[in-house]
């Protein structure tokens, strides 16, 4: 009672339970607590995926309680994305007690460290016993929820109980027990307050320093990766006006979609294959504010001309630099970090890249727009720009990692409308994925769209049983080319020996079947109009819905090139 009563007074509001025998101590008192809300699922991985989805939309903690053994490694994907994603998330294992431990008892394993360095933080509580001090376990408990908020990151509670496990009678004194929590009970607030959001700016002990280092660069790029949200956003086009140099925005960061500001270059993914365009731009320095970037040529791009100056702010103490390449790194928020810098930086006029990117990127935005329009077949990148210009204001998107995130980010349309943007970018894994997508609509409290392949969707299929009870629905566009179309473009398709069956791993399977067992809408849409037509009444319904959408994997590959060899053949001509 003691656990969960003081997670609830510290503002805790949703609780993720797996069935299971040697938890139903703490269930007992999730259900007895009224001020709470509980979510149900009957696999622990998915579970723990949906309380990191709800986590990511809300900004709060989740809390997971499981019963012990394998149940508690289930858990372990989803803790170590949450922990790269960083993102607050309070697991709660129940274990055997140490008299069972390491004796082949039922359902025991070596629970104690068990997600080793993915959490923030960890403790093993003792077995429930009137000897151990009440307010142990509150402090233990204010403790683990304020490493989880003011690290955003995971911890671990791992409960040992001894049976019985129900709500039997005892000859224990509670009312003794719990006096010197007098104070405490009288009071609906935790035992231990922690004040946090006091976010220090002596990281700047001398904000012209850093102004100085920027007003050095002479030719520089703003890249953005994850960032706080639509706030954050409009700083950074300030920033990018005041300094006149351009932005290469990741999907991730809410600035691909819905923002048509002219200093946005919304597909340098494809100008960076172009030698025309890539003679023309020579940066002398990064500013590179979030988390990281989807594309591997932007990489390549700064790792080949080596920037003199490559400056990062992010606001967690972790390294973030797989080409070793940054020259100041900053621990701060973004938001932060602009309103200390804005006003001492020296304005600009339009770098001579920026002018040349915002021509090209013009370019491409029509090449693109023409070639798609014409072709009413349902490619991958004919369907991301489909949702990109049809998904309502203020909706989520939620997309899965390989494709989908790249096919949004390389072909939404910057002229639709701005959106929240989110999907599983810390260890980028394909497990998952629906779990998430529903924790984010449970968190937003928001229809939201999921964008996911095929292997992705088979992958969580235990998950689509989540949709059914979701308050608002969940749309998922399932892009389904019969295997994994994200090998055909790496040079292991060159393999041709073993590539279709071990890269490719073909399939024929659909999700009509299992729409129909989870009770959801399904459509199989045969051409953009007919997509266009049942996307749009799934944005109506209050039921979830799966839009599959059958692809040939070769026939995306094709239509991928011929736009990248359209837009080339564009530049090359002006």
């Amino acid at each position: 009672m003691l656990i969960i009563e003081e997670l609830s007074r510290l503002g805790v509001e949703y609780f993720c339970v797996a069935p299971g025998s040697r938890s139903s101590p703490l269930v007992i008192a999730v259900v007895q607590n009224k001020k709470i809300k509980s979510f149900v699922h009957f696999d622990e991985r998915g579970l723990a995926f949906h309380a990191m989805g709800y986590a990511a939309a809300t900004k709060k903690p989740a809390v997971l309680i499981c019963t012990s053994g394998t149940a508690a490694a289930n858990f372990l994907p989803a803790v170590i994305e949450a922990s790269k994603k960083k993102l607050p998330l309070i697991v709660i294992t129940a274990d055997r007690p140490p008299e069972l431990r390491q004796t082949g008892a039922v359902q025991t394993i070596d629970q104690v460290g068990l997600f080793g360095k993915y959490t923030q933080w960890a403790t093993d509580m003792p077995c429930p016993d009137i000897k151990i001090d009440p307010q142990f376990v509150l402090t233990t408990i204010d403790q683990a929820w304020y490493q989880a908020v003011r690290n955003h990151g995971v911890v671990h509670i791992n409960c040992m109980f001894r049976q019985p496990l129900t709500l039997a009678k005892t000859s224990d004194d509670l009312k003794t027990y719990l006096k010197p929590l007098s104070r405490w009970e009288k009071s609906q607030k935790p035992y231990t307050e922690y004040v946090t959001g006091f976010e220090s700016v002596a990281i700047f002990p001398v904000p012209s320093k850093i102004t100085r280092r920027l007003d050095a660069i002479k030719n520089g790029l703003i890249v953005v990766g994850k960032i706080a949200g639509a706030d954050e956003a409009k700083l950074v086009l300030r920033l990018s006006e005041k300094l006149g140099w351009p932005i290469f925005a990741d999907v991730s960061s809410g600035l691909r979609l819905g923002q048509n500001h002219p200093n946005l270059i919304h597909y340098f993914d494809h100008l960076l294959l172009s030698e025309k365009v890539l003679n023309k731009l020579s940066f002398d320095g990064v500013l590179h504010l979030g988390g990281r970037m989807t594309s591997t040529r932007y990489y390549d791009l700064v790792q080949k001309q080596d920037p003199a100056e490559y400056i990062m702010v992010l606001n967690h103490a972790l390294r973030n630099d797989p080409n070793h390449q940054v020259s100041l790194r900053i621990e701060a928020s973004v938001s932060n970090f602009i309103q200390t810098v804005i006003g001492l930086i020296k304005p600009r006029k339009a770098s001579a890249a920026l002018k040349a990117l915002s021509k090209a990127d013009q370019m491409a935005d029509k090449t693109i727009e023409s070639i798609l329009s014409e072709d009413e077949r349902v490619s991958e990148p004919r369907i991301a720009r489909l949702v990109s210009q049809m998904i309502p204001e203020g909706q989520g998107l939620f997309l899965s990692n390989s494709m989908p995130i790249r096919d949004m980010g390389n072909y939404a349309d910057p002229k639709g409308n701005v959106v929240l943007v989110n999907g599983n970018r810390g260890a980028s894994g394909i497990d998952g994925i629906i779990a998430s997508a529903a924790g984010y609509s449970k968190g937003l409290d928001k229809p939201v769209t999921l964008m996911i392949g095929d292997l992705a969707a088979l992958h969580d299929l235990n998950s689509l049983s989540m949709l059914r009870d979701l308050p608002v629905p969940l749309i998922i566009v399932l892009l389904n080319n019969g295997g994994g179309a994200i090998f055909n473009f790496l040079p292991i398709a060159e393999f041709k020996e073993g590539f279709e069956k071990f890269w490719g791993t073909p399939h024929s399977y659909t999700l009509a079947s299992a729409a129909s067992m989870f009770e959801l809408n399904y459509s199989q849409p045969m051409d953009s109009d007919h997509f266009k037509k049942v996307y749009a009444q799934a944005l109506k319904s209050q039921t979830s819905t799966i839009i599959e959408v059958i692809t040939n994997r070769e026939e995306n590959v094709k239509v991928h090139r011929t736009l990248s060899q359209r837009i080339l053949d564009r530049f090359v001509s002006s």
